[in-house]
């Protein structure tokens, strides 16, 4: 039972106990390692408390980076994309640039191989109505271009100018309804005339025998005939040949060599006899105008 009146050591007295006893510890701990085992044992009992402690502070700290490193992520997604976006639109001008500079290639290699001045012009508008085949080219007059020269891509014969301005010039393509083209087969030589049949790539030869030598697969070049489009150029590849028991004629049809739908640049044609006349006047100095390719530029 305890004495309700006892008293034990006063505070101070306490407060003296618990400095020595510190003193002690303080001077054990710094001489010896005999502390070492307890000092062990009481920071694992004390961690807890440490963590428990500092949880409040990390948790604020930890939300603050997340959030910060959220909206850094954010931006940086944002300024990736606007990047990435402006690379593909520069990756699909480099392809459309590669792939015309694979076109003018051809056209160049083309032109030394026909022999004769070229100019080389460049695609503005397409008129591709079912009884109207023309296209409109960035040359005219003012580059000595003039009515009745033929036009060719990289393939074949596209077909002729038809209207000359000072800066643009009108082609008929030769799957124009009103278009004709003296062709000659370039297996054996047969003479023919090719017609545009308003379909893009069809052109037909309505005026050939049953028993013409011509079969699927001939190749139709010019003949040279009536002095507009040069001997030589390739024109179409037959595809279909059919006989008609009541007609003295076959059904044969043919399809451009020149890819009149895709072609942007196109070669109009001087004959070796035509020089070019610019605005109605001949050039001063023919020496200028790339004499060993003869491409007018």
């Amino acid at each position: 039972m305890k004495l309700l009146f006892a008293q034990g050591p006063s505070l101070n007295t306490r407060l003296l106990v618990a400095v020595m006893v510190a003193i002690a510890l303080l001077v054990t701990d710094f001489r010896t390692q005999q502390l070492n085992p307890l000092r062990s044992l009481l920071s694992m009992l004390t961690y807890p408390l440490q963590v428990i402690a500092s949880m409040p502070v990390d948790t604020v700290k930890s939300m603050s980076e997340t959030v910060v490193s959220y909206v850094e992520l954010q931006k940086e997604n944002r300024r990736l994309k606007e990047t990435q976006l402006i690379n593909d639109a520069r990756l699909l001008k480099l392809a459309a640039l590669e792939k015309e500079n694979i076109r003018l290639r051809m056209l160049l290699e083309n032109s030394f191989q026909l022999g004769e001045q070229v100019l080389i012009a460049e695609l503005l508008s397409v008129k591709l109505m079912p009884y109207e085949h023309t296209v409109v080219v960035n040359k005219g007059t003012r580059f000595g271009v003039h009515p009745e020269q033929p036009v060719l891509d990289a393939n074949g014969v596209v077909g002729q100018v038809v209207r000359a301005l000072p800066s643009s010039a009108e082609v008929m393509l030769i799957t124009d309804p009103d278009h004709a083209i003296p062709v000659e087969v370039n297996r054996n030589g047969l003479r023919t005339i090719a017609f545009g049949t308003g379909q893009p790539n069809r052109l037909q030869l309505p005026f050939l025998a049953k028993n013409a030598d011509i079969v699927p697969g001939d190749l139709l070049v010019t003949s040279g005939l009536g002095g507009v489009f040069p001997a030589g150029y390739p024109v179409a590849v037959v595809d279909k040949f059919e006989t008609r028991p009541d007609k003295s004629f076959a059904n044969i049809y043919a399809t451009p060599k020149a890819q009149l739908e895709t072609s942007r640049e196109f070669l109009i044609v001087w004959s070796d006899s035509t020089p070019v006349v610019l605005d109605g006047k001949k050039p001063e100095a023919e020496s200028e105008t790339n004499q060993d390719a003869n491409v007018q530029p």
